[in-house]
């Protein structure tokens, strides 16, 4: 076995400072924004020669990228032959160039997440997100499944009428998409009566929603999933920024990182490396980038990393599920939450059609929490005193309620511009949208 991620730990850290030494010159010979840091700071990159060293580096933050987003291109722009943007999560948008280099590494990384999660040749995969509106993931997956030999049905988001069609005539084994829409295809196919326990399918990957808790049990998204459809289920986590990504094995014992393509570091309030298994910030450091790579870059998300081996053999470390994003931390009433947290609460709810939760603050100058909810069909109860029990008993406070119609609500949930489903709300000074 010649993979890296079941070599021993010393020679992984070992392998990755090679990496990283590589790396540090790449930058100092081609990046207008490093190099300008490099003297700006005094930073002598032959003094950086252990991953420990990375501390002497400043971190590199998302306004920096917005302020100065050519200055990190390290290429031609004739190189650059695929043009993505980030998403806008903490902020305005983020283009990125990729190369035929950049392109092959995603490649290669999402051929190794694939093979994490038991996809070989033969298998075949539905793909229920976009590949256009200059979003990397989709064409990341897609790249990645070709790399792998499986066989992929770009069927893209939302549509359960036409993802069930696919599912009947194709015979997907693997449907890859956000696994809270698992829960409408469901409720699709119990309304059409579609069995859909005795489809093909076997296997769901999710992304860009948790499906465990920190102890890697299924969080109540993954046990409602799970509970009526005995499927095997994987969750990622991925960014465009630092184009990879990292996905459980069977096991389900959080992400596991590909030492060859990235170096994690997990942050603490103080900026400096928390202890292992402890939460802190997402800090990555891309390696082998061509068009614009980067460094000690501050990702916003929030978890841990596991350095045990794996049950699976794999020695490289893994990353806990997301805790949530630092900057959408609420204290609500005394109480400090993420809104993964509160989005568990929703989810597990059958009555609630779809939801979006805002904050903003209040005039005392404390977070203020409104969860806005259109209903599934009438209901013979007081759903808002329902709800708010709900939240009680699981996350010990509850936000204000808001039942609005489903017209109303897919306005806010879906802007014309987004390529994704708005669900956060956040209005406060640094106010952004998720």
């Amino acid at each position: 076995m010649n993979d890296i991620e079941y070599k021993s730990a010393a020679e992984i850290k070992s392998f990755q400072e090679g990496l990283l030494a590589q790396a540090l010159q790449y930058l100092q010979a081609n990046s207008p924004y490093y190099k300008r840091m490099f003297a700006e700071k005094s930073i002598d990159i032959t003094k950086i020669t252990r991953l420990e060293d990375l501390q002497a580096i400043p971190f590199t933050e998302k306004k920096d990228l917005q302020l100065y987003n050519d200055d990190f291109r390290c290429c031609p722009k004739e190189k650059i032959i695929d043009y993505i943007t980030t998403s806008g999560t903490l902020g305005d948008p983020v283009t990125f160039g990729c190369t035929e280099k950049d392109l092959q590494r995603l490649a290669y990384n999402e051929r190794k997440s694939f093979q994490c999660a038991g996809l070989a040749p033969g298998n075949i995969v539905q793909l229920m997100t976009t590949l256009d509106k200059r979003f990397m993931a989709g064409l990341a997956y897609f790249l990645g499944i070709r790399e792998l030999g499986a066989s992929v049905i770009r069927v893209g988001n939302g549509i359960p009428e036409l993802q069930w069609d696919t599912i009947r005539r194709l015979q997907p084994d693997t449907l890859m998409c956000v696994p809270s829409f698992i829960l409408k295809l469901l409720q699709y196919a119990e309304e059409h009566n579609i069995d859909y326990r005795g489809s093909s399918v076997r296997r769901i990957i999710g992304i860009g929603e948790g499906l465990r808790e920190q102890d890697f049990s299924l969080n109540l998204l993954g046990r409602r999933i799970k509970e009526k459809w005995d499927v095997d289920l994987f969750a990622t986590y991925s960014s465009t920024e630092m184009g990879a990504t990292f996905s459980e094995c069977e096991y389900g014992l959080g992400g596991h990182v590909h030492p060859e393509l990235i170096i994690v570091e997990i942050i603490g309030e103080d900026n400096k490396p928390v202890a292992d298994g402890e939460v802190g910030e997402i800090v990555v450091t891309t390696l082998g980038v061509e068009a614009m790579p980067l460094l000690r870059f501050r990702t916003g998300d929030m978890a841990s990393k596991h350095v045990e081996q794996c049950r699976c053999g794999r020695n490289s470390y893994r990353l806990s599920p997301l805790v949530g994003r630092k900057n959408n931390m609420i204290k609500l009433k005394g109480t400090t939450l993420y809104p993964p947290a509160i989005n568990d609460v929703l989810d597990n709810c059958g009555y609630v059609e779809n939801y979006c939760v805002e904050v903003r603050t209040s005039d005392a100058g404390t977070d203020d929490v409104v969860v806005k909810i259109s209903l599934r069909g009438e209901q013979d109860f007081d759903v808002v005193k329902e709800l708010k029990d709900s939240f009680r008993s699981r996350i010990r406070v509850a936000p204000n309620i808001e039942v609005l119609s489903d017209d109303e609500l897919r306005r806010i949930i879906f802007p014309p511009k987004s390529r994704k489903p708005v669900k956060f709300i956040d209005t406060r000074n640094h106010g952004n949208k998720i």
